[in-house]
């Protein structure tokens, strides 16, 4: 039983967020009913988007609303707001933020609280490459990985309607930085679209096109292994995908892509997967970080040196006690954070109810990476998997992960018809611009084309 009332506040409604959250609620259910605990959960969107789907979701496989999971229905005894919090003065036990109806012209608002939960995840880092900002294509969220999906289709209608050859070679070159899970999966996924797709154009065909994944270090896919990273180079190179290893982006501006080992390549796609950094929040913190910005955790996943807060998942730097030597920290992933979530959530109640904390280990299981249809690469547990197993465990793995019932059948369903039926190869890019229509019958400016816009076709 909870000695007095406690107001927990869980910043972020990702993995950590969500888990954590749900775990709260199916622990305190009592206490819920008794007006004893009330939980806050302050999230950018009402949902939790299932990222390890975002590839197939940008190649057409899976449908964007099934990728996402609705808080409101999952965590029905929360509070949930959509908002950002901006700041925390975990002293006073305060943190600031701002709403949708911030932005409609009310007071940025604050929250009390007695147990603090700080999950918001990360944010795509950067680096000041000269066209990157107006350029550039996140892969980070389902809009955007729907968006990817409209502009390639995009890309392929544009070169299938022009006869400048300098137009057409452009719209068909595709340019992907980093070679980690998001990189590599979306450029395999979209290029299996993509070729797919070209049956559908009379004047387009799969060897016209170029896809280029450009990789920093000396190789791709670390979290597989050395030997299935080699084996998946080598099938993107089997392809036709230019993997170039040890290269930098310098520059894409004026639409034109200038590697670092002299290669230049005019294109109108260039995603940037280079990694992540920790959410900016937590520099809007009284909170203790390590040197790379990351919360500073214990083992219990208590803060550091701090009463009465927690943290796990990407902004979080939890120490690995699975680890042989000193040090080591768990990687900032779903595997982890997913159990993170779990045993974070056991705790805050397990703190409430004044009883003795449990420490989080996991000794890490493997990875699983889809290269397309059928196609994949894996090392789990040792063993390693390629070809149709390694793409059959992945698709398995993440359909007993990803979370509700609701979301498992509806996922299988679409998985079973896709292998029914052909693709749907069709861009919606106007969903982009739902009122451009409407505003130009009204006589007001046309948008930004396709071809035009920056932003939304780079």
């Amino acid at each position: 039983m909870v000695k007095e009332r406690a107001r927990i506040l869980v910043v972020g409604g990702g993995y950590v967020g969500m888990y954590t959250a749900l775990r709260l609620q199916r622990k305190l259910k009592r206490e819920l009913r008794q007006g004893a605990v009330d939980i806050t959960v302050v999230t950018p969107d009402a949902y939790m988007t299932y990222q390890p789907f975002l590839p197939e979701a940008a190649a057409g496989l899976i449908s964007p609303r099934h990728v996402v999971v609705p808080l409101r229905r999952v965590l029905d005894r929360c509070h949930i707001v959509v908002g950002e919090v901006t700041s925390i003065d975990h002293a006073a036990r305060t943190a600031a933020l701002t709403t949708l109806a911030t932005e409609a012209g009310g007071p940025v608002e604050h929250l009390a609280y007695d147990e603090l939960v700080l999950a918001p995840g990360s944010v795509s880092r950067t680096l000041p490459i000269p066209g990157l900002a107006e350029h550039g294509i996140g892969f980070k969220t389902v809009e955007e990985a729907i968006g990817l999906r409209n502009h390639v289709i995009e890309q392929l209608d544009i070169a299938s309607s022009t006869r400048d050859p300098a137009i057409r070679d452009a719209a068909l070159t595709y340019v992907f930085v980093g070679g980690g899970y998001a990189g590599v999966e979306a450029l395999a996924e979209l290029e299996d679209m993509a070729r797919y797709a070209t049956r559908y154009y009379h004047n387009v065909q799969p060897e016209d096109m170029k896809w280029i994944l450009v990789e920093a270090s000396d190789r791709i896919l670390p979290e597989v292994g050395e030997e299935m990273g080699r084996y998946t180079v080598t099938e993107l190179r089997r392809r036709g995908i230019q993997v170039l290893l040890g290269t930098r982006l310098e520059s894409c501006a004026d639409r034109l892509a200038v590697l670092s080992d002299g290669q230049r390549f005019p294109t109108r796609t260039v995603v940037w997967t280079a990694g992540v950094k920790p959410s900016p929040l937590l520099a809007a913190t009284d909170l203790p970080l390590n040197e790379r910005g990351r919360l500073r955790c214990t083992p219990r996943l208590t803060v550091d040196g701090t009463d009465h807060a927690w943290g796990a998942g990407d902004a979080a730097a939890v120490p690995d006690v699975t680890a042989a030597g000193p040090g080591a920290e768990t990687a900032p992933n779903a595997q982890h954070a997913v159990r993170q979530a779990k045993v974070l959530g056991d705790n805050v109640v397990h703190a409430l109810r004044g009883e003795p904390l449990e420490t989080y280990a996991h000794r890490y299981a493997g990875s699983v990476a889809s290269l397309g249809l059928h196609k994949g690469v894996a090392q789990v547990y040792g063993r390693k998997l390629k070809g149709y197993p390694a793409w059959f465990m992945h698709r398995v793995y993440h359909l007993s992960r990803v979370p509700t019932f609701n979301r498992k059948a509806r996922v299988l369903a679409e998985w079973t018809l896709a292998g029914l039926f052909k693709r749907e190869i069709v861009s919606l890019g106007s969903l982009e611009h739902p009122r451009a229509e409407f505003e130009l019958a009204a006589g007001g400016k046309p948008p930004h084309s396709p071809t035009d816009n920056p932003k939304g076709s780079s």
